[in-house]
């Protein structure tokens, strides 16, 4: 089930790329902007060009990401470079303005959708969520300093109109991208378990965050149970509590929303 969203967030994303972006020169965010750039000044196609370029980064996200997240950005890595190959390119308006505006917000709902379930659309992504992982920034801010070097690239290629509605698309991306997928958003996680040790080295082999682990007995039956707290980003829940559930399936978590944190965030490896 998972895995179609992903394909149908990859077809969002297609359709903002062909119907708004490329008819004007504009260019997307990440790796997909380079392809989309190739593609108009080479005979390349874009979809095959946008998964060649995306090799080396989907070989990145399989060490830092894990295997799960790998494969579903190959899902949709290989979905979008299929569809921006069969869907035409046409120009939904003669707007060049409008098609900057719903071209970044349509592209960023796509990629937003494909990051809430756990993959990437590829490329700048995979880097924007490992440093997101161990940094306060969000996931859209990342991608729209990232992609100051694709404004360069489009003004020095085309013109630098063409540069401004490029960045202009790319900002809206951003944005739309932090509000579908809420990665920054700092999440307190309190887990009530019997299994403490097991999912605590779980967790530390798979999380990059600071644990704290306390011992408690359950008010009723008063057997022994290890607290387990972290801070998470609402990225990572889904895996921490498939995690919890491997090893216990009767865990109580307790999930809700941090204000503030003022310390380690990350694990500290120095300890």
């Amino acid at each position: 089930m998972k895995n179609l969203i992903v394909v149908a967030g990859s077809l969002v994303i297609a359709f903002a790329f062909n119907f708004f972006l490329v008819p004007y020169g504009i260019l997307s965010s990440g790796i997909s902007g380079i392809a989309i750039l190739l593609g108009i000044i080479t005979p390349f196609d874009t979809g095959l060009l946008n998964f060649l370029l995306n090799l080396p980064l989907l070989i990145l996200g399989y060490f830092k990401l894990g295997k799960k997240i790998t494969i579903n950005t190959m899902v949709c890595v290989v979905s979008l470079s299929i569809f921006l190959y069969v869907l035409p390119v046409i120009s939904v308006t003669d707007n060049i303005l409008l098609s900057s505006l719903f071209g970044g917000v349509i592209g960023g709902i796509g990629i937003g959708i494909v990051m809430k379930y756990s993959g990437t659309s590829g490329g700048l992504d995979i880097i924007a969520i490992i440093v997101s992982r161990t940094s306060n920034f969000s996931v859209g801010l990342l991608l729209t300093g990232m992609n100051g070097i694709i404004v360069l690239i489009s003004g020095a290629v085309f013109n630098w109109d063409i540069a401004l509605y490029t960045f202009f698309s790319i900002y809206v991306t951003g944005k739309i991208i932090d509000k579908v997928h809420t990665d920054h958003i700092k999440l307190t996680m309190q887990i009530v378990t019997t299994k403490g040790e097991l999912i605590r080295d779980e967790l530390l082999a798979s999380i990059y965050r600071g644990i704290t682990v306390m011992d408690g007995y359950g008010g009723y039956t008063k057997e022994p149970k290890q607290i387990i707290m972290m801070v998470v980003t609402r990225y990572e829940t889904l895996q921490i509590k498939e995690i919890i559930r491997k090893h216990d399936e009767h865990a109580f978590i307790n999930i809700y929303e941090t204000v503030e944190v003022d310390g380690e965030f990350a694990q500290n490896i120095k300890n």
